[in-house]
């Protein structure tokens, strides 16, 4: 018991520190634990969920509202009751950020880089593809220039769409190979991303969530202790992966703590998930009632989690 309470203080205390902002909290427990589940939840199972954070239900009825004005959250009733889910477009955006957040180990570059030439937008469409493509990871190289090492092509293209740019948007790849040496290629990454702040948020990511990792291993964890650690981790991991335009290794100064804060991630969220899950079957509702086992998607975040299934028979 002394440990569990000692596993919850430690939880507190970090929620105090990082005061996580109430809609973008309900963002992360979309993502994390109600997509999973079929994507929608009653408005007062969705107030319950937040709580342990710290969000009245209040705070949660405001954010809620905001993210439906927003364009994220669309809502059906049921007598005096609403049930929340995504909007097509939020969804669209939720699922190319699922491919990014929980991703296994990076593919080699092809030494490719995707430019769009924003430059040659008009007024507010040209701003609606900037601010679309810097939450996609894009970098400015110079003033209506950004690019990419690796984008995920179809988010670039439904983009290009919401903008009002498709097939005519001046979009471009190429390589600097036989150009340009390493040391120039560094410089530009430099340039166009602020590495040195993307470093230091990598690095307080470790010392945050470094401390948990024995007292996972020594199993003293409740179901919703693990749940609110889980949501954390990923809330303050989408933070800084979404961030990260995800350079290849050979253009990131040295040493480079992502790839520490990706594996610390990884193991952490393997270790608690599916204690996690145990939480969220006692307290989430849905439209459908209680929820069933996780979509099999969800088994293939972070290049594979354990079902709930195999754990029962191992």
């Amino acid at each position: 018991m002394a440990d569990g309470a000692k596993l919850a203080g430690m939880v507190d205390t970090l929620i105090g520190e990082l005061r996580p902002n109430a809609k973008s909290l309900i963002v992360t427990l979309f993502g994390d634990a109600i997509l999973p589940h079929g994507g929608s939840i009653w408005l007062g199972s969705l107030a319950g969920l937040a709580a342990p954070f710290g969000c009245n239900d209040r705070v949660v009825r405001t954010s809620v509202f905001r993210l439906s004005k927003e364009g994220w959250l669309t809502a059906t009733q049921a007598g005096r009751r609403s049930c929340y889910c995504l909007t097509e477009s939020g969804r669209r955006r939720f699922e190319a950020a699922h491919r990014i957040i929980y991703a296994g180990e990076p593919k080699p570059w092809s030494e490719t880089w995707t430019i769009v030439f924003t430059g040659l937008a008009d007024g507010s469409a040209r701003e609606i593809l900037r601010a679309d493509l810097a939450w996609q990871g894009f970098g400015q190289l110079l003033p209506g220039v950004m690019l990419h090492p690796q984008p995920d092509e179809a988010s670039v293209r439904q983009a290009l769409a919401e903008a009002g740019l498709a097939g005519r948007a001046a979009v471009m790849q190429a390589s600097g190979e036989g150009w340009m040496k390493a040391g120039a290629l560094r410089d530009i990454a430099a340039r166009a991303w602020n590495l040195e702040v993307l470093a230091s948020v990598y690095s307080a990511f470790l010392a945050n969530f470094r401390p948990f990792l024995p007292v996972i291993e020594a199993r003293i964890l409740s179901p919703r202790e693990a749940f609110r650690l889980r949501i954390l981790l990923i809330h303050v991991w989408r933070r800084a992966i979404l961030r990260d335009p995800l350079l290849p290794e050979e253009l990131l100064p040295a040493p480079w703590p992502g790839a520490s804060a990706r594996h610390l991630c990884r193991d952490l969220y393997r270790s608690i998930q599916a204690m996690a899950e145990t939480h969220l079957a006692q307290t989430m509702l849905t439209a459908g009632g209680p929820i069933a086992q996780p979509n099999p998607d969800y088994f293939e975040r972070f290049g594979g989690l354990v079902s709930g299934k195999a754990m029962a028979h191992a």
